[in-house]
């Protein structure tokens, strides 16, 4: 469920440990052309996953582009000057493997995983997605299509709904407030020649970091992505556009729409990714609603049985973080599941968590985020994130020390200080 949940919400990334072993092995190159590669050698699985990454996604759009980083990013993968679309998944699995791409807020990822043997063709097939994607008329319309659907999929789910008018009222005009895919509208516009000006701009040496982790030869690795990649242009990866602040409505916004359960989603914006309170602001979204040992679900849903399904979502952002907690209830128990909600959040900016409640939330979050890094895919995924993102690959390990240190006065004070003036989405269902 909390799985699912992070990719409704378009947050697929959190900060998890590291051990010295796994950091002792990574090794960091800058290409003369300014594109960043880390390599992390580890012979416990016999395979090899890669993570290019590019300083894009939906902190670089607008209301007029909105989604434009996923679609280029799905037709990408969709056929080169080389391969068609059938010819690039044929190649992929001759080698065990998949080469996908996907987008989020500050990222956007050409993903790559293979039997460790096919080291070389993987990064061969990664770069011909990346240097020369097709964008071939049919493709770009069958994505169209695709992508068309999936947003009217998620309109009608009401969790989905309630969160993407949610991060409207939360971030106003900043573009973490956009839609990741896009609305229909904004993808039914945009044009090939679109699609591809907006690859152009994205792709250059400097704003991007590729992160190898598997049973590989680093030397070679490092030699042949030189070969594949040192002929792509350095750009400028300042990106001095001004955006519009975070503007919460601070407000409660009722919205009706077909639907079996109520939900009630109520946000507020937290530190940022490497900020001093950021590991405070973690353990507190962990003692609220960590699994059946958090405080909303041990109060709302074993005492009061008022949920159906409910949590704490908190982003990691370069910018202002969204923290969003949610529940959803019977139409008949929404102010009292309301209520609930805001009493337990109270309750945190009031009291701190107890010396049990502190502990299970630091172990909930050493402990399960450290399971979502038993893959090379995954481990390839962190190196190049938080590379890309400016806190340095290493970050995790810094992250696991941060939140060992965290205390219940820094929690409640990380709840005084953020916690405060909410902004709510409740979708209730339409009336007969």
């Amino acid at each position: 469920m909390k799985r699912a949940l992070a990719v409704l919400f378009g947050v697929l990334a959190m900060p998890v440990l590291a051990g010295a072993a796994e950091t002792s092995a990574v090794t960091r190159h800058v290409l003369p052309n300014g594109m960043t590669v880390l390599i992390r050698e580890s012979r416990v699985a016999r395979t090899v996953a890669a993570s290019l990454q590019v300083a894009a996604g939906s902190v670089s759009e607008t209301s007029e582009t909105a989604g434009i980083t996923s679609f280029v990013h799905r037709v990408m993968v969709r056929g080169t000057a080389r391969r068609s679309a059938t010819q690039l998944a044929e190649a992929a699995e001759d080698i065990g493997g998949s080469v996908v791409g996907s987008s989020d807020a500050e990222h956007a990822e050409i993903q790559g995983r293979a039997l460790a043997q096919h080291w070389d063709a993987l990064l061969t097939l990664i770069a011909d997605v990346v240097t020369s994607p097709a964008f071939r008329d049919d493709e770009v319309e069958r994505v169209r299509r695709l992508m068309s659907a999936e947003i009217q999929s998620r309109a009608d789910r009401p969790l989905a709904s309630a969160m993407d008018a949610l991060m409207r009222d939360l971030y106003g005009r900043h573009p973490y407030g956009l839609p990741l895919a896009g609305t229909r509208d904004t993808i039914a516009a945009v044009s090939r020649q679109g699609l591809v000006d907006h690859y152009r701009r994205m792709y250059r040496a400097d704003r991007v970091v590729l992160a190898v982790s598997g049973d590989v030869p680093g030397a070679q690795v490092r030699k042949r992505v030189e070969r594949l990649f040192g002929r792509m242009e350095r750009g400028d990866a300042r990106d001095s556009r001004e955006r519009a602040s975070p503007t919460p409505t601070r407000q409660r916004r009722v919205i009706e729409q077909a639907a079996r359960q109520a939900q009630v989603v109520v946000g507020y914006l937290t530190p940022a990714l490497g900020d001093a309170d950021y590991a405070a602001g973690k353990v507190l979204a962990a003692v609220l609603g960590s699994g059946t040992s958090g405080r909303l679900f041990r109060e709302l849903r074993e005492r009061q049985g008022l949920a159906y399904a409910l949590g704490v979502l908190n982003a990691s952002r370069r910018g202002p973080a969204a923290f969003v907690a949610h529940i959803g209830t019977e139409a008949r128990n929404i102010r009292a599941a309301e209520a609930g909600m805001r009493a337990e959040i109270d309750r945190a900016r009031a009291e701190p968590p107890t010396a049990e409640e502190l502990e299970r939330a630091k172990a909930y979050i050493l402990g399960t985020l450290a399971m979502d890094r038993r893959t090379n895919s995954r481990q390839a995924w962190y190196l190049a994130f938080y590379e890309l993102i400016g806190v340095g690959w290493d970050f995790p390990g810094r992250y696991a020390k941060s939140i060992e240190a965290v205390t219940a006065d820094a929690v409640l004070a990380a709840a005084r200080r953020y916690l405060d003036g909410p902004t709510t989405v409740v979708l209730t269902p339409t009336t007969p």
